[in-house]
């Protein structure tokens, strides 16, 4: 049997023990060395079948972990309400958060402009990791203005969620304004943080929220994982 054929048959027949269910999205398939000693093949050919159906969308590779079985990826819906956990919850997912970062600074001329705020006015600025079922399917970074949000950052920290914590500095209701779409690739710091390979495909989200009066209180950015989030739109 030549090469090709050898790597062929163990793609088609780790794909068999998917489609039979001996091994569930999010599941962690044998290492190189194990597939190696069962098929009887170096691992050479055992990486170039299991590429071959990461070509395919049936599994993805994360760095230092091995290969997994690629879940279905969730719907995100972008809506005029903004609320993370609440889609990922809707999708059957259960959602997650990790801070990353949280400091106040002067707002750069971008960040004043999407706030209505003066060039060099303090923000707030937050980032995240988001996770669905603990796969990391998201990064953010909020920028929230530091005047009328003083306390946020402690609140950000000590509620589960940004609604919660901006509900606790008064803020009771909020709404997005617009956000934009992009595609970008995975730098070398967001590919090991979502676990991808580096130039792995990402959506990115550009939004601004506003309170009831029309006021922007978060300008943020959020790179979604692009096999793991479909994003779509309602009317």
């Amino acid at each position: 049997m030549s090469r090709p054929a050898l790597w062929t048959a163990i793609s088609d027949s780790l794909t068999s023990d998917i489609a039979a269910g001996r091994y569930r999205p999010g599941d962690k398939l044998p290492t190189e060395a194990e597939l190696s000693a069962r098929f009887g093949v170096n691992r050479h050919t055992v990486r170039r079948a299991l590429q071959a159906m990461a070509d395919r969308g049936l599994v993805h590779s994360r760095r230092g972990a091995g290969a997994f079985v690629a879940a279905k990826p969730t719907d995100y819906a972008l809506g005029r309400r903004v609320r993370f956990n609440q889609n990922l919850r809707a999708s059957g997912r259960v959602p997650g958060r990790q801070i990353l970062m949280s400091e106040t600074r002067l707002a750069d001329p971008g960040e004043a402009r999407a706030l209505r705020l003066s060039p060099g006015d303090p923000v707030h600025v937050y980032q995240s990791l988001a996770t669905a079922d603990g796969e990391p399917v998201a990064l953010g970074t909020g920028v929230f203005p530091a005047a009328r949000l003083p306390n946020l950052p402690e609140a950000l920290h000590a509620y589960a969620t940004v609604t919660e914590a901006l509900a606790a500095c008064g803020v009771a209701d909020y709404t997005r304004a617009s956000t934009r779409v992009t595609a970008h690739l995975a730098t070398a710091t967001q590919a090991t943080r979502l676990k991808l390979a580096a130039g792995a495909p990402l959506l990115r989200t550009t939004s601004v929220n506003i309170d009831p009066d029309g006021v922007p209180i978060e300008y943020g950015k959020t790179w979604f994982a692009g096999d793991r989030v479909t994003l779509t739109l309602e009317s």
